[in-house]
């Protein structure tokens, strides 16, 4: 536990000293909320009736907690396997699951603040969000996908050994994910094949499950379904990361 506590309070002072990261953190998702919600104002997706508001705000949030997540522990890994600081972890009678937990706290963290204040901003006048009344469940469907895209992260963070191959790979994974998952454009728009491959990607299924929680675009099979996806990816994520973890560059 005192290992814990000490790895997370160091990765908590890290984080806040970084301004730049901090600032890109949460002010990238608003900058795009800002972008397609003024773009797409007053419109509406005519396959559905619902307002691109209602698909893009939940697709952004979706996206924004993904992409915080993977690459906060995967750059954290990758430096402190370059720096000897996971090979003197190992050394102490810390264990993994301390230097993952820690990371694991931090991004709840991080997602929640990204949460509320993008949801925030989004019920101003100039968007005129109004969240769903099970909106309550917008807080279980973050933290499962905060987990699953974490785990991902694990995953980048011990193959990469880089900064420029972890900004790499999760860029490659992200972003195509993100317009292939519908987080930038509504998938009811997209032609019916390409809404079959989505079903292969995590990002899609936390999409679908903070839409039908945060704007009632779906009902509660919609939470289940993107949950129980979730679930299934996160517990693939876990034995793939399990497998190519790496304390050192060599082992």
């Amino acid at each position: 536990m005192s290992a814990y506590s000490a790895l997370t309070a160091a990765g908590y002072r890290a984080q806040v000293r970084d301004r730049t990261t901090v600032f890109f953190t949460f002010a990238f998702p608003l900058l795009f909320l800002v972008v397609f919600g003024l773009v797409f104002r007053g419109k509406a997706v005519e396959e559905s009736g619902f307002s691109y508001l209602s698909y893009t705000a939940s697709g952004v949030l979706s996206w924004g907690v993904a992409n915080a997540a993977v690459f906060g522990i995967a750059f954290t890994l990758m430096q402190w396997r370059a720096d000897d600081i996971l090979r003197m972890i190992r050394m102490s009678p810390a264990p993994l699951s301390s230097v993952i937990g820690s990371r694991y706290v931090l991004a709840l963290g991080v997602g929640l603040v990204q949460s509320v204040l993008f949801v925030g901003v989004a019920m101003l006048p100039g968007f005129g969000l109004v969240p769903a009344s099970r909106w309550p469940l917008l807080v279980p469907v973050l933290v499962l996908g905060i987990t699953t895209f974490l785990l991902l992260g694990v995953i980048i963070g011990s193959i990469a050994d880089t900064p420029e191959s972890v900004a790499g790979i999760a860029n490659f994974l992200i972003l195509p994910m993100a317009f292939l998952s519908g987080s930038f454009f509504p998938l009811d728009s997209m032609p019916e094949w390409l809404q079959h491959v989505s079903r292969v990607l995590p990002l899609r299924y936390l999409n679908d499950a903070v839409s039908a929680a945060l704007t009632g675009r779906g009902d509660l099979s919609d939470i289940g379904v993107g949950c129980a996806g979730l679930v299934v990816f996160g517990v693939l994520f876990g034995a793939v990361a399990a497998r190519f973890f790496r304390w050192t560059k060599s082992s």
